[in-house]
């Protein structure tokens, strides 16, 4: 078993705990996160993988980060990862419906599929299931509750505003990692 290491990360929303194999970021988990997170590992001051976590993420929520360079290894089925990976093609700011991660994944019937794919990622804000929204934009549940949700969007919606040359699109984040 591959071992793995945490550590919590104080962020505007509350602590979040980071969970890292040797290689790449495994999970970001809120305090009440629902479902309950699977992962979890012995406490670790430093880390490579989770100090470049932290400062990401830190620079993300300073508003000087639009997307994210660490490696991720997001464990999950094969239709998770493609849906945590059409995840991670929604850009900056922009929001997708759980019809349009269907449509992109090839499967527009699996709406409901992708739904609960969406409810299980493991990278909450690295993984951007805060951008997807139910049809006509109602918000809908996010592992770290509502409030959370749309603190993120108008996060993103007031940096998108102000500053418009951003980062380069995500890529595919969700390398294999050989454990």
């Amino acid at each position: 078993m591959t071992r793995l290491v945490q550590r919590s990360l104080s962020s505007p929303l509350g602590p979040l705990r980071l969970v890292a194999s040797d290689l790449a970021l495994v999970g970001i988990y809120f305090p009440d996160h629902h479902p309950t997170p699977a992962h979890a590992g012995e406490e670790a001051a430093r880390h490579p993988v989770l100090d470049v976590a932290a400062r990401e993420l830190d620079e993300y929520f300073a508003g000087r980060r639009r997307g994210f360079t660490m490696v991720l290894d997001p464990r999950g089925t094969a239709f998770q990862r493609a849906v945590w990976q059409a995840l991670a093609d929604i850009g900056f700011g922009e929001q997708r419906t759980y019809a349009d991660l269907a449509r992109a994944i090839g499967n527009p019937r699996a709406v409901r599929a992708v739904g609960a794919a969406n409810g299980r990622n493991p990278l909450s804000i690295v993984l951007p299931c805060h951008r997807v929204v139910g049809t006509g934009g109602a918000l809908t549940g996010y592992a770290g509750g509502l409030a959370a949700k749309q603190w993120l969007l108008a996060h993103e919606a007031a940096l998108a505003v102000i500053r418009s040359d951003g980062d380069a699109p995500h890529g595919d984040l969700l390398r294999q990692v050989s454990t």
